[in-house]
């Protein structure tokens, strides 16, 4: 029997003034004038919303509107796992576990509750190691492991729909391997990358070239993944103690992975943007999250194996493109649609787009 009991947000005014203190206290780099984000992350941005955190963000006003959310929580494996458990008012409805990635959480799905609730019992969970869940980093088959219980015992769903990108994507193909019997569909916003280990004489032209530019993609963008794999207790010093810091490397992230027109705040708000941040913030969980890189056992887990589940693929243009014949080679692929906007925080990004895609696939999937 798993002990689940109700959850609410409760930061202590103390949190409050000792973050008000940090962000008044930031020490600015200097940088070039109008490098934009050619560096990293724009200094005038990161500037003005600091200064938007400090005198217009109202924390207890976001943290009203998630706690009006049902949230709980269950131990299970030794862990406390935090949950969003939304459920239909339709007797048919189906139970569908969402499941994010980094740097994001629980959050990237708040916009796509309404859109999903006719049809749908949403279960959308804090991964281990990320927001209100224990600090505590899992593989994709430790999370795959803690999700199945969660699901199966805890709340008592037998059969269940699974969606998920970046590290959602590999724990949901681990669910899927792990769990046949029990996860009937899935739905991912990727499906892994080329590593170099493949028999490039049996892969298609236009694999070949996704896989010339993920490589290209590593050495520009991926500094990151590297740090995070081999070194994150280093970094993590840094982002938990400043607050402009942890919104910098938050952030950078935000404006490179979303659709690559106009300016960040053309697809994410400033609110949303720190209310993100916010939940890394209070929970300390930004070095937890980025250990999840370096348990990582990628090639030794259930999610690097092709998947058998009915699979519906939506590549978004602001991800990597990915092409049908690679999401053929990982998975029971049913449904492939190339979207025409958004990007790695779709649900988010392009809430009422992601949530009419995942829709129409699991609906024709009996």
């Amino acid at each position: 029997m798993f002990h689940v009991q109700p959850f609410k947000i409760d930061v202590q005014p103390s949190v409050l003034d000792d973050l008000q203190q940090r962000l008044r206290q930031t020490r600015w780099p200097e940088s070039p004038e109008d490098t934009g984000w050619k560096y990293g992350t724009d200094p005038l941005f990161l500037k003005s919303l600091v200064a938007y955190w400090q005198n217009g963000y109202d924390w207890r006003k976001q943290e009203a509107a998630l706690n009006s959310i049902p949230q709980f929580t269950a131990e299970i494996d030794g862990l406390s796992v935090h949950f969003l458990h939304i459920k239909s008012k339709s007797s048919n409805a189906r139970p569908l576990l969402l499941l994010h990635g980094w740097p994001d959480g629980f959050y990237r799905y708040v916009k796509v509750i309404p859109l999903l609730t006719n049809d749908y019992d949403l279960v959308i969970p804090s991964i281990p190691g990320f927001g209100f869940s224990s600090r505590v980093a899992k593989t994709d088959d430790g999370s795959a492991n803690i999700f199945a219980t969660l699901m199966k015992e805890a709340l008592g769903y037998k059969t269940f729909l699974v969606a998920g990108g970046d590290i959602g994507q590999g724990i949901t193909k681990s669910l899927a391997n792990l769990y046949p019997e029990n996860v009937a569909a899935i739905h991912l916003s990727d499906v892994g990358y080329p590593n170099g280990s493949e028999d490039w004489s049996t892969m298609s032209k236009a694999e070949q070239e996704f896989g010339q530019f993920i490589q290209g993609w590593w050495y520009t963008e991926g500094a990151y993944a590297m740090l995070h794999s081999t070194k994150p207790q280093t970094q993590a010093y840094g982002l938990n103690d400043s607050p402009a810091g942890l919104a910098s490397w938050i952030t950078e992230k935000f404006n490179a992975w979303r659709t690559q027109d106009g300016t960040i705040e053309d697809h994410f708000t400033k609110d949303e943007l720190l209310t993100n941040i916010m939940i890394y913030w209070v929970s300390q969980t930004i070095n937890s999250s980025m250990r999840t890189y370096a348990v990582d056992d990628a090639q030794n887990q259930a999610s690097a194996k092709k998947v058998s589940t009915p699979t519906g693929v939506a590549v978004f243009p602001g991800d990597a493109p990915t092409p049908k014949e690679w999401a053929e080679r990982r998975v029971n692929l049913k449904r492939f649609t190339v979207m025409e906007k958004g990007g790695h925080f779709a649900a988010l990004e392009t809430p009422e787009a992601w949530a009419k895609e995942v829709d129409t696939f699991f609906k024709s999937i009996q």
